[in-house]
């Protein structure tokens, strides 16, 4: 497997070198405090979010091919992690760090496996309007499991709806000097965001809660703090190897491959697509899969394309991987001069920051934008939301997927069908399948609005059933093949049963605009036509100039006709382009053709045996 590297550094423009360290700079300020409250997320060390932005995006900086994802810790993937780890190990403990390692390696082994089968595409079954619905409730989610630490009071309880009881039950007993501290950190980040976005605020509202908490002993006055924080370099840990271990992570594991993929790949792809850049999904896969496995070793937990990062070093004019190395020196330094200060960060700051973290994520006028245009979508995402806000994230996630798939399977089981008709100008227009509707006096040309499966066959045949015995008598009956690209097994019988029907009623079944690999599909259920055209307009055509020929007889065994017949009749019936058609040893034109320029038959098929 060919492994290229460096592909979102290189080239290096020398004239974007500073902007892309300014870029880095920018999300190192604004990445460490998030990074922080997302490991407090995870239930790891503080430490180890730190982790997050060194050995793991370096990973995929070098090995990733877009120059825009940033790769660290998220808090949809975070809140995975704690969902499935919750019971297993004390949150923070030696053991706990090994299983979230072990996720990680699982996580990495999904994404490699995904790569090395081709299977990138699996990113597009999580459609957008699912995405923002589960974004919103892990939102949700996550912004309720901070209230407590930012009122500095206990709410027992994993799953949010509890701990929201909970919490409101502890109102009577809040710590007030908690509840300033967070009041403080939110006004800081919210001052700045007002300002300009280019203002790290969380990272200036850290600082200031650390020189306050130092200056003022906010210990003393009942303040939790988070304490000492490891300084210097994550060291090799682990996993959590064994096969109890793994089987109880896998089902985690396929939920935030599910996440990874689909986040990381629209985020990408959103990219690219702005800058007119060429990415690859399977090369970005390979760097998300080591960026994972580097996590896995280094004593950290699940990374993820960040979106939000990603518009961060966007934003401050960072435009190649160069941004993500530079933010990884950045951390390097905090991680083995800086960490003594964060012994003295409250509690309630990080909560607080969480907390906007979050907020963020809930996005109602994604949700408004789906609700004003499509009600039955909103309906889904809103389902998805209280899935991840009721039964949590693991299990939301992954009822999310069946919602996606539910919905596509909705459009795809009532297809939107039509009758084509000429208009006045002489164009062709779809109109709604009506019993009365011809496209000419005795013909319809009957449009199936998607591919042919077990599923929506039985439309098929109801919309063929009132064509068919209903209106003015029909002589031919097009199938217009432009929108079916598969046929399965069961249609399949279906079809045949449908020119079964036609035959008996003696009406003639054309087919029109019949793909390549659709027709040979055709070819190896045994199903054939009265006639084959390229087009509509073709068959049309020849029902016209043949219109004065006795409709076709039904056969006694009432079976669709074999080939051969098939291809006669075609030949009587009309022009076969792609069989050739032929009638007679003699070599002339098919009977019934009419003439085209000079005489010659217009589009005959000279006749071979």
């Amino acid at each position: 497997m060919r492994v290229p590297v460096l592909q979102g550094v290189l080239p290096v423009e020398r004239s974007r070198v500073p902007a892309d360290a300014l870029a880095g700079l920018t999300l190192a300020a604004v990445g460490i405090p998030e990074v922080l409250g997302y490991a407090k997320i995870a239930g790891m060390p503080l430490v180890t979010g730190l982790y997050t932005l060194l050995l793991p995006m370096a990973a995929f900086a070098v090995l990733g091919s877009s120059r825009h994802l940033v790769v660290a810790a998220d808090s949809a993937t975070a809140a995975i992690l704690a969902a499935a780890l919750a019971g297993l190990a004390a949150a923070g403990s030696p053991e706990y760090v090994r299983l979230a390692g072990l996720a990680a390696l699982l996580t990495a082994g999904m994404l490699l496996a995904a790569r090395l089968a081709r299977l990138a595409f699996l990113a597009n079954f999580l459609s957008r309007t699912v995405l923002v619905g589960f974004l919103t409730g892990v939102g949700i989610q996550v912004a309720a499991g901070q209230l407590p630490d930012m009122l500095g009071v206990h709410a027992a309880g994993q799953s949010t709806v509890p701990k929201l009881v909970h919490t409101v039950r502890a109102l009577p007993h809040v710590h007030w000097a908690d509840v300033a501290v967070s009041i403080g950190v939110i006004a800081i980040v919210v001052a700045a965001r007002l300002i300009t976005r280019r203002i790290p605020g969380a990272l200036v509202a850290v600082i200031v809660a650390i020189a306050v908490s130092r200056a003022a002993d906010l210990a003393r006055h009942g303040v939790t703090v988070i304490g000492p924080v490891p300084r210097g370099l994550p060291s090799l840990v682990l996993p959590a190897f064994g096969w109890h271990a793994a089987g109880t992570l896998t089902g985690a594991a396929v939920a935030l491959f599910v996440v990874i993929l689909a986040q990381s790949a629209a985020t990408s792809r959103a990219y690219a697509a702005k800058y007119e850049e060429e990415f690859s999904e399977a090369d970005d896969l390979t760097g998300l899969a080591a960026a994972n496995a580097a996590a896995a070793f280094t004593g950290t937990f699940v990374v993820n394309g960040s979106p939000t990062k990603a518009q961060i070093v966007d934003g401050a004019g960072g435009r190649s991987q160069l941004s993500q190395l530079t933010a990884a020196a950045v951390v390097l330094v905090v991680l083995v001069v800086l960490t003594g200060p964060l012994a003295y960060l409250p509690v309630a700051a990080l909560a607080a920051v969480v907390f906007l973290i979050a907020v963020e994520l809930i996005d109602v006028a994604g949700m408004r934008r789906i609700r004003a245009v499509r009600k039955v979508e909103f309906a889904v995402a809103l389902l998805t939301t209280a899935f991840v806000v009721g039964l949590g994230v693991e299990y939301g996630i992954i009822l999310a997927i069946v919602a996606s798939i539910v919905d596509h399977l909705r459009h795809s089981y009532s297809p939107l069908n039509s009758i084509l008709v000429k208009s006045p100008e002489g164009h062709w227009r779809a109109v709604p399948v009506d019993p009365g509707v011809r496209t000419a006096e005795g013909l319809v040309v009957y449009r199936f609005g998607t591919s042919l499966y077990y599923a929506n066959a039985v439309r098929l045949v109801q919309d063929v059933t009132a064509l068919a015995g209903h209106g003015a008598p029909l002589r031919w009956l097009v199938l217009d093949w432009a929108a079916i690209g598969d046929v399965d097994y069961t249609a399949s019988t279906v079809l045949v049963k449908v020119a079964e029907h036609l035959h008996q009623r003696h009406i003639r079944l054309v087919f029109s605009s019949v793909l390549g690999p659709v027709r040979h599909q055709l070819d190896r259920y045994g199903i054939s036509a009265d006639g084959y055209y390229e087009t509509p307009g073709e068959a049309l055509e020849a029902f016209h100039g043949h219109a004065t020929l006795p409709a076709q007889r039904p056969r006694r065994d009432h079976r669709p006709p074999s080939r051969a017949a098939a291809q006669a009749s075609a030949c009587r019936g009309g022009r076969d382009r792609s069989s050739r058609l032929v009638c007679s040893s003699s070599r002339k034109p098919c009977a019934g053709e009419r003439s085209g320029h000079g005489g010659t038959p217009h589009g005959a098929r000279l006749c071979e045996r």
